[in-house]
């Protein structure tokens, strides 16, 4: 197994081109964490990134995404009803505590693990611009399984869309 930090020099925020990087794999080393390609990269720009930030001083992570009418989601879901899915947004929180992890030098290939508890209190409509993930890490487990464990909230223009509770992430180490 490669150590990510052999690869990569943490950086307090990234790009849109850095997170596309991660998206074609090696970015934390060979079958280390990456990001999702496009379309299903739910994030613009990682904003804030820390190993001891957040509610719980264990890490933070903050990402945006800005929304245009034309995205691929709302053609689909729903017709003469455009709405961003639930499931993107939290798509979008395992995606970037899995990127946290190999961030924050842990080797293994990222897979969501589940999530406690998920609220609903609103929706991204094309008519939002800026979508906000935020996560704070409460618990990350470095042994055989790597498990990154997080609560985080999707902001849609400053408003508190969705809130997510007790989320996991882990890194599976390839098989040898």
């Amino acid at each position: 197994m490669f150590n990510p930090h052999d690869f990569h020099a943490p950086q307090s925020s990234y790009s849109k081109p850095d997170l596309l990087r991660s998206s074609e794999g090696g970015y934390f080393g060979p079958g280390n964490a990456q990001l999702p390609a496009p379309p299903m990269l739910m994030m613009d720009r990682i904003t804030e990134i820390s190993l001891d930030g957040g509610a719980f001083g264990k890490g933070h992570v903050a990402s945006e995404l800005e929304i245009a009418p034309d995205h691929w989601f709302f053609a689909c879901h729903f017709a003469a009803d455009p709405v961003m899915p639930g499931c993107l947004g939290l798509d979008a929180m395992w995606q970037i505590i899995g990127f946290w992890l190999g961030w924050s030098g842990s080797p293994g290939k990222g897979r969501a693990l589940g999530v406690g508890e998920v609220k609903f209190r609103g929706h991204i409509t094309p008519d939002v611009r800026l979508v906000r993930y935020e996560v704070d890490i409460r618990q990350a487990r470095r042994g055989r399984l790597v498990l990154g464990i997080a609560d985080g909230r999707v902001l849609a223009d400053g408003a508190c869309v969705y809130l997510a509770k007790d989320m996991r992430v882990g890194l599976i180490a390839p098989r040898g």
